[in-house]
């Protein structure tokens, strides 16, 4: 932070909001292109049926359902390095806080796309809800399905007050550098702010208060999805294992994806000032740690199937190891999972930015093959070898999941454009004030 001034701050983290680069309008050139190319494969699906997928008994739940897990523990790394690393005082977080909370925000709105797709007649996603009709539909609140709409909901209303809570300083500062209605519209959303000490006063109050607030639902909300899988009487699911498995499994995946969003980012729009190999080289380290969770969880879960001597249960976890069917499935998650962060062990590697990028990917790939394996291998091999089959996804579900990364990162695309990307005020506190920088001078 040695020798950047308060102007300056504003200047650059400000630049991509009313200079957008070749580079910037490339990306979102691609990403609504990949929605779009969603978009007709969910249109594909929705005039002719579900019977486009690759569902056959006993799977019906596959490449939809697997993506709305991963999209929900996308969505964890930004309250976790917003909210806990906030109360632990953590100096690296300044710099992508902002874009995780971002992040946050627009993984649990993809992951929200999902029950409405997977349930195939989209029209009568109503149903759903909880109303007085005169059809006596009602929701089954014994039901984990249940419990996922109220944690998920929950989440994503304290982490969008919370997000929003923490823009209100700078939306002033852009309020500031704009004018006509562009001017209007963001002096709205900064609430009249001044940056009085009455209003910090207030303003911290509240931002500690929601960061308290969120942290337990890091670690809430991603239980209760894994207890969709584990209050089921399903081979491979039922374990008392799955609610830490989850969380740290969420963990890792959010913090690679912060890497893989942030990484490209502060090279576009020239921020090593504010986002650079320390803030990156944290982040591997969280990912260390939450994958090392992840991988002792990989050897419990296959330890404790076979101890428990149950055949059933050793069965499918060596049938997801050595069969022919999802061996590779299998294999590809031990290794992007287990194996290639390794590497990070090395401070060299975590402090090479090509290879912070690409192990990065490589744990997101293998975080979505996770979860495949859980959902896709577990109802394809149950109790009665007759009703055992081989689960395909299909060419339309493929596109709604790649269609789904499109709409992930058009949202993202489109914050960095009207909102500041790094948060200015705290920026600001790591730097000499300007009367103390004057004085040192003289």
């Amino acid at each position: 932070m040695k020798g950047l001034t308060y102007a300056g701050v504003t200047r650059d983290i400000l630049r991509p909001l009313f200079k957008p680069s070749a580079a910037y309008l490339g990306l979102l050139t691609v990403s609504v292109s990949v929605m779009a190319w969603g978009g007709y494969c969910w249109w594909v699906q929705l005039v002719n049926g579900l019977g486009v997928g690759g569902y056959q008994p006993p799977v019906f739940w596959g490449v939809y359902i697997t993506t709305f897990v991963f999209w929900i523990g996308i969505g964890h790394a930004g309250t976790l390095i917003s909210a806990i690393l906030f109360l632990f005082r953590s100096r690296w977080r300044t710099g992508v806080y902002r874009a995780a909370e971002a992040m946050t925000i627009f993984a649990v709105m993809t992951a929200a796309l999902f029950p409405a797709i997977h349930v195939g007649r989209a029209w009568n996603a109503y149903w759903l809800f909880p109303y007085p009709n005169q059809r006596e539909l009602w929701q089954n609140f014994k039901s984990p399905l249940m419990w996922d709409v109220f944690a998920v909901a929950t989440y994503f209303s304290v982490s969008t007050i919370f997000f929003y809570i923490g823009l209100i300083p700078d939306l002033a500062v852009v309020r500031d550098k704009t004018s006509g209605i562009v001017h209007k519209m963001y002096a709205q959303l900064a609430l009249g702010w001044r940056g009085t000490d009455r209003q910090w006063h207030h303003y911290l109050a509240a931002y500690g208060f929601f960061a308290a607030f969120a942290t337990p639902l890091v670690l809430s909300v991603h239980s209760v999805v894994s207890w969709d899988f584990a209050m089921a009487q399903t081979m491979g699911w039922h374990s008392t294992l799955f609610p830490p498995y989850f969380v740290s499994g969420a963990i890792f995946s959010g913090c690679a994806m912060v890497i893989t969003l942030m990484l490209p980012l502060s090279r576009i729009f020239d921020w090593d000032d504010y986002i650079n190999v320390w803030h990156f080289e944290s982040l591997a380290k969280m990912c260390l740690l939450t994958g090392s969770i992840l991988t002792y969880a990989y050897a419990t879960e296959h330890f404790i199937a076979w101890y428990s001597d149950n055949p059933y249960e050793w069965g499918l976890f060596t049938y997801r190891a050595t069969g022919e069917d999802y061996s590779w499935v299998f294999a590809t998650m031990v290794f992007c999972n287990c194996i290639a962060p390794l590497i990070w062990w090395k401070k060299s590697m975590r402090t090479n930015l090509a290879v912070l990028f690409v192990v990065s990917l490589i744990i997101n790939v293998g975080m979505w093959f996770e979860r495949y394996n859980i959902i896709a291998s577990s109802l394809a091999h149950q109790y009665d070898p007759a009703a055992w089959v081989y689960y395909v996804p299909s060419w339309v579900e493929l596109g709604i999941l790649l269609g789904s990364f499109g709409w992930f990162f058009t949202w993202f695309l489109l914050f960095i454009k009207v909102m500041p990307a790094v948060a200015i005020a705290e920026v600001k506190e790591l730097i000499r004030p300007p009367l103390m920088a004057d004085e040192e001078a003289a």
